[in-house]
């Protein structure tokens, strides 16, 4: 059963989560910190995210951040997951990750989704609209095409221009199908809906096109594995992220994640009680030999050459060590193989 595992590559996205009573550039900090134990660990790649306008997040510049966490590591890929499209205009994305791959050859990826902002509110400032992520596909040639040079306009993207970096379309909705017919890599999630993560692997397979970038498809799989030495104290690792997700469900904003224990004395409403629970629903989580069985009959059902580990909680002493208990799963099946 372990070989399957020991194939796979291993790697962490990390979102900059405030915790209560804390600051952002604390999270920030916390984010390089994780990333050099993550290269410490073997973990094949490090990402960031993009967030703007929330409250509990305070990733919101992704390749400022990439740079930061690439400046304290030595070997670990670095990158975005993601950087979203349409937001930003092309050449700048493209110069952006230039001078990131020119400062740190060979280590930079270019993780890329179609969202465009949590509210309306978010959206205004940003001059975009919901509509802006149907031109996503258009964006991403563009983008491509500053590294190639091919762009009809006359200008030259530097430092991009010529380099490889590595891009990775986040499959969300429409991505499995932008990623198969550019030819990309793709990511996909999330863990707690099966059905559909399998659906856009699928379709991903079936209509993905050979390119300069990708000659076979490569499928990542996204989302959350909390690893802890009881059942219990896994799922705890999980009681933070889902109540703030019933926050942000019922009350319109994603808020700094509490301590665990603040959120198991709370008097709930119905419907947070139900959204919730249901939170703590669908991800991986569990001892060691529990995680290991679930990540086997994952990467059987979807094919997939890699996962992205997206945990979030409030105690960074239990995340850090859930971290080192994957680590030493995944080492284990690669020395049992």
């Amino acid at each position: 059963m372990s070989s399957l595992i020991a194939q796979t590559r291993f790697s962490v996205l990390d979102r900059s989560r405030i915790r209560e009573g804390r600051t952002a550039g604390e999270a920030l900090r916390d984010t390089v910190a994780l990333a050099q134990e993550a290269e410490r660990l073997g973990y094949h790649r490090f990402w960031v995210s993009e967030h703007h306008g929330v409250p509990g997040v305070a990733g919101s510049a992704p390749t400022v951040l990439a740079a930061a966490v690439a400046g304290a590591t030595r070997t670990l890929r670095v990158g975005t997951g993601g950087v979203m499209l349409p937001n930003h205009r092309p050449l700048v994305v493209a110069e952006q990750f230039g001078v990131l791959e020119s400062l740190f050859p060979g280590r930079i990826d270019m993780g890329l989704g179609r969202s465009v902002g949590f509210t309306d509110g978010v959206r205004r400032a940003l001059g975009r609209d919901r509509d802006d992520a149907a031109d996503f596909a258009d964006q991403l040639r563009e983008l491509l095409g500053w590294f190639r040079g091919t762009s009809p306009t006359g200008v030259r993207a530097r430092p991009a221009e010529g380099l490889l970096v590595p891009p990775f379309v986040l499959a969300m909705g429409e991505g499995a199908s932008i990623a198969a017919h550019a030819g990309l890599p793709m990511v996909i999630g999330d863990l707690r809906n099966r059905e559909r993560m399998q659906r856009g692997v699928d379709h991903y397979h079936t209509h993905f096109r050979p390119s300069e970038w990708a000659r076979e498809p490569y499928v990542v799989v996204s989302g959350t594995v909390a690893v802890a030495r009881t059942p219990e104290a896994a799922r705890r690792l999980l009681v933070p992220e889902a109540w703030s997700m019933a926050h942000s469900r019922t009350r319109g904003t994603f808020p700094p994640l509490p301590p665990a224990e603040h959120v198991e004395a709370r008097t709930m409403t119905a419907r947070e009680r139900t959204l919730y629970e249901s939170g703590l629903t669908g991800h991986i989580a569990g001892t060691g030999e529990q995680v290991a069985h679930a990540l086997e009959t994952l990467l059987k059902e979807t094919g997939a050459q890699e996962v992205l580990v997206t945990t979030s909680t409030y105690d960074r002493e239990a995340l850090t060590d859930s971290y080192r208990r994957l680590a030493a799963l995944v080492s284990g099946c690669a020395d049992a193989s």
